[in-house]
């Protein structure tokens, strides 16, 4: 399996999650093993006590997933879409500045396409942990991802 490059990554995203373009989304790493992005520290999205809205956060989260699922399932895409199926997000500490989203995948790549491989439509969690800049985990998000085989 090869893996897209980081910019094809970044910029799929970019061009299909207009969200994501919006925040000005940083892409770090995105391979097959992890994905990490980040969000700047822009005042137009902080809350009430100036960090990072939770919508912010949230949409960073789920984003690094999907950039791992990119990564991990590019060479997938001309025979299943990939979905998010649900996610849930634990705000742990307050978050300042710019914080930093990593992903990784809850199940073998081999083990999950051998479904699809089989007729099935494999689901798969993604867990993402989000630090700020001093390393403290102010939240940890969960998606289930399937990959919904074409018709």
């Amino acid at each position: 399996m090869t893996a897209m490059s980081t910019p094809s990554i970044g910029q799929l995203l970019d061009s299909t999650v207009p969200m994501a373009r919006t925040l000005k989304l940083a892409y770090l790493e995105t391979t097959p093993e992890r994905a990490v992005l980040q969000l700047p520290d822009q005042p137009d999205y902080h809350n009430h006590v100036g960090g990072p809205h939770a919508g912010a956060m949230f949409t960073l989260a789920e984003s690094a997933s999907g950039c791992i699922v990119l990564a991990a399932f590019g060479d997938q895409l001309s025979r299943a879409v990939p979905l998010a199926v649900s996610a849930e997000i634990a705000y742990k500490k307050l978050a300042m500045g710019t914080v930093t989203a990593t992903a990784t995948l809850g199940r073998p790549v081999a083990e999950i396409v051998a479904e699809l491989d089989e007729g099935k439509r494999p689901e798969f969690p993604v867990t993402v942990e989000i630090t700020r800049e001093d390393g403290a985990v102010t939240g940890v998000m969960t998606v289930l991802w399937t990959l919904r085989p074409n018709s």
